[in-house]
């Protein structure tokens, strides 16, 4: 029986690191690939997040969507690729629970996505400590906007620091080489 326990937990494991392994064919072309080693690790430190957010994970996890929906950004390089795919998984996990679940796997994604790349530019601390508190708070309190934009373009809403105005600086910008 154990021999047997252990041969399926095995094949389930390898299973998980092809479907990561997987991704290299769309990720390689922005200079990103893993490893089988990178993989294990990555899908390591998924059993722990899930471990310690108390959740359960079905079927391929999420790690792939992640890595799909982060691989063409411009902060994440082949230096930071592993430990920011881990990062942004506990980062993941952990709000799907403060947001109680409302969001589905996808909003949560874009969401997370457009902070990244808008607004944190690559800041994974920034990320979680200020753009998906603020929102996830929002979420708690019963907000429900996203629903219809699949997450995308919601932060705006509750971004409570002045941001600079790209077209008014290029405006402005045009001003002072025209004088």
């Amino acid at each position: 029986m154990c021999l047997s326990k252990d041969w399926m937990i095995l094949l389930q494991q390898q299973t998980q690191v092809a479907k990561v392994m997987e991704t290299n064919q769309a990720t390689e072309k922005f200079g990103l690939v893993l490893t089988e080693e990178d993989a294990g690790l990555i899908l390591k430190e998924r059993k722990d997040a899930l471990l310690e957010q108390r959740r359960v994970e079905f079927g391929g996890g999420i790690v792939p969507k992640i890595i799909y929906e982060f691989c063409d950004s411009g902060f994440i390089d082949q230096n930071n690729y592993v430990e920011t795919i881990v990062r942004l998984q506990e980062i993941f996990y952990l709000f799907k629970n403060e947001m109680m679940d409302e969001m589905t796997d996808d909003e949560l994604l874009h969401l997370m996505k457009e902070q990244f790349e808008e607004i944190c530019f690559g800041d994974l601390e920034y990320l979680e400590g200020t753009c998906l508190a603020n929102f996830a708070q929002a979420v708690r309190a019963g907000y429900g906007g996203y629903k219809g934009s699949e997450g995308y373009g919601e932060y705006s809403k509750f971004d409570e620091v002045k941001r600079w105005d790209y077209e008014l600086y290029l405006e402005a910008l045009r001003d002072l080489c025209w004088r």
